[in-house]
């Protein structure tokens, strides 16, 4: 049975960057500017106030950790009010380098692991957007001791660092999302796997892209009439049935076509195209460009890393004389 929460995981390929320690004490605020980056920080000990643009402001204490799949504007606090200092997260101080807010000597009111990570898949907008904004989790132990690993990992230069560190970070993923797959989670995958019906029909369409699916054959998976699956779809995903099937067809497809290992036909059956010219028409409708162009340019990207934008590099594999180095969540 096919597990579409690892798929997108998988498919997503995060890879780490950094992870530092943030702590504050007396009246201190921060508003950084959107980062676009998927960002985390776990409470270690105290108490302070995060308002992410978008939603509700929330207090976070001891044993809270925040998952930012793409990095809003946000603005973190103590307690007191205090005028928010303004930055710009990719402007800040190097990896491993501790931060203090606030009142610089005496005890801290609270100490956070925060840090950022990338996606290296060519199609993390598309699956970005198909999950919350924002993952608010409260106490949860297995979420708490991969922080303290991650933590631990990034402030060490151990032999294996970036593999472990990777590595962490998809189980951080996988944890989060785990976590925060409930009803009343804003419309999206993660909404639509709490819901057994229509959990079922993702399967489905996960396990199975090249199948000819239709409406009425992933109904009758979800065990459902026709017009109630449809209504049921779009209010759990936010996206029509055969939306998110082109949506996972496609993703699956810019994946394959990365690699660079297969014909083009080959692909194209695999995503349930019956010939290479029908899914290139497909293709460059929803992607913007055929998919001989889109593998050569992905493979451009892959073996000329001089090329990859720099802001979607991390530091350490930067060349040259130092340049902006980004911060994480809270900094």
């Amino acid at each position: 049975m096919a597990d579409p929460l690892a798929q997108v995981i998988a498919l997503l390929r995060p890879r780490a960057v950094f992870s530092k320690g943030i702590s504050g004490a007396g009246r201190w605020a921060v508003n950084y500017t959107a980062f676009g980056h998927p960002g985390f920080c776990a409470v270690i000990e105290g108490r302070c106030r995060l308002v992410v643009a978008g939603e509700m402001p929330v207090t976070l204490e001891q044993g809270d950790f925040v998952l930012l799949p793409a990095t809003p504007a946000f603005t973190m606090s103590g307690l007191e009010p205090a005028t928010p200092k303004r930055i710009d997260p990719h402007e800040m101080l190097s990896p491993g380098e501790d931060i203090r807010h606030g009142r610089a000597d005496g005890p801290a009111d609270v100490r956070l692991q925060g840090g950022y990570f990338l996606f290296d898949s060519p199609d993390a907008g598309l699956i970005v957007s198909l999950l919350p904004s924002m993952i608010h989790i409260h106490g949860d132990e297995r979420l708490a001791t991969l922080v303290r690993l991650f933590g631990e990992e990034a402030s060490a230069q151990r032999p294996g660092r970036e593999f472990v560190l990777t590595h962490l970070v998809e189980l951080l993923l996988v944890e989060s999302l785990r976590a925060s797959s409930r009803k009343d989670t804003p419309p999206g995958l993660l909404r639509g796997l709490a819901d057994a019906r229509i959990a079922a029909a993702l399967r489905q369409m996960h396990g199975d892209p090249k199948r000819p699916w239709t409406v009425d054959a992933l109904a009758k998976t979800a065990g459902m009439s026709r017009s109630a699956f449809f209504d049921r779809f779009v209010r759990m995903v936010g996206l029509r049935p055969m939306e998110y099937l082109v949506a996972w067809r496609m993703a699956v497809a810019k994946d394959l076509l990365r690699g660079d290992t297969l014909a083009l036909d080959e692909v194209a059956s695999r995503v349930g195209y019956g010939s290479a010219s029908t899914f290139s028409t497909a293709f460059s409708r929803h992607v913007g460009q055929p998919p001989g162009r889109f593998a050569r340019t992905s493979e451009r990207l892959d073996f000329e890393p001089e090329r990859v934008r720099k802001a979607d590099r991390p530091p350490e594999l930067m060349r040259g004389k130092p340049r902006r180095r980004m911060s994480p969540p809270g900094a």
